[in-house]
Order: C-alpha cells, then structure tokens, then sequence
C-alpha cells in the first residue's frame, strides 16, 4: 500500500472455481471499472415525542458493479454471463489488494447476476455492465474478507 491511499487499478477482485469451503480464487483480468456498494437498510424508528424523524439502521447490503469487454471467448466473461442465464450462483472476493497479500480486506459473497447490460459505443469495444448482488446459499451471509 502506498502513502494512505490505494489506487483503484491495484484493487483485485476474483471468481471462485471451486467449492465454498475449499475456493479456488481466480483474478478476474477483464474487469475496467468495479464499484463496491456496502449500505444498510432503513427503519423509521420516529416517535410522537420527537421532532426529528429518527432512524435505525437494519440489514447490510452490497451490490458489485463493473464493466467488462464483451468477450465470449474470456473464461470470467462467459462464467458471468451463463451464471445470468441460469440464475445461479457467482461467488466473488472483491478486495482492495491482493489476496495473498496480508491486511488487504474487502467483500466475500455468493452472488446473482442482476444485469449484464450490453453497451455499444460508437467509438469503443462493447462493454458489459454488470450487477452482482448476495443471494442465500446454504453457506450463510457473505462475510468481510481480511487476508492473512
């Protein structure tokens, strides 16, 4: 890690192609941009006594977007789009370093794909915009991921 900052094309995030207990993580090199939303659900806990309308927050969520080239023949491309089309599960490790690299920390989640949106610009490779959200499994919730 440089001076208190990471820079974004040092973050890693991998697929893994093996099992849940004994994963085989896989980088995934196609990726350009990746955004890791971590949020919390909501509830209005305001009462007749307040002023103020006052909140508690509830359930993590996590949503994992990126863009890839549109490649059929890149073995991340063709994993994201057939777990769409199947609507199976897709596990990822989305890191802001290496994972062999002790400290570096980040999300691990059996995931759906939501979307995997074609865009073709004019002047540019076609891209697919991707959304992975957590999904129930029985391996239970995803979990923060500290490399050792």
């Amino acid at each position: 890690m440089a001076a208190g900052f990471v820079l974004g094309l040092n973050a890693k995030a991998y697929r893994n192609t093996g099992s849940y207990a004994s994963p085989t993580w896989v980088e995934m090199t196609n990726i350009k941009d990746l955004s890791l939303e971590l949020s919390t659900g909501e509830a209005d806990v305001s009462t007749r006594g307040s002023s103020w309308e006052l909140m508690a927050s509830t359930l993590f969520k996590a949503n994992v977007t990126f863009n890839m080239i549109w490649d059929p023949a890149d073995a991340t491309f063709a994993a994201v789009l057939a777990a769409f089309l199947a609507r199976s599960v897709f596990e990822v490790l989305v890191l802001d370093g290496s994972r062999t690299v002790a400290g570096n920390q980040g999300l691990r989640a059996e995931c759906n794909v939501f979307s995997a949106t074609r865009n073709e610009p004019l002047t540019g490779a076609l891209e697919a915009a991707v959304t992975l959200k957590p999904t129930r499994t029985t391996n239970g919730a995803p979990t923060w991921f500290t490399a050792a």
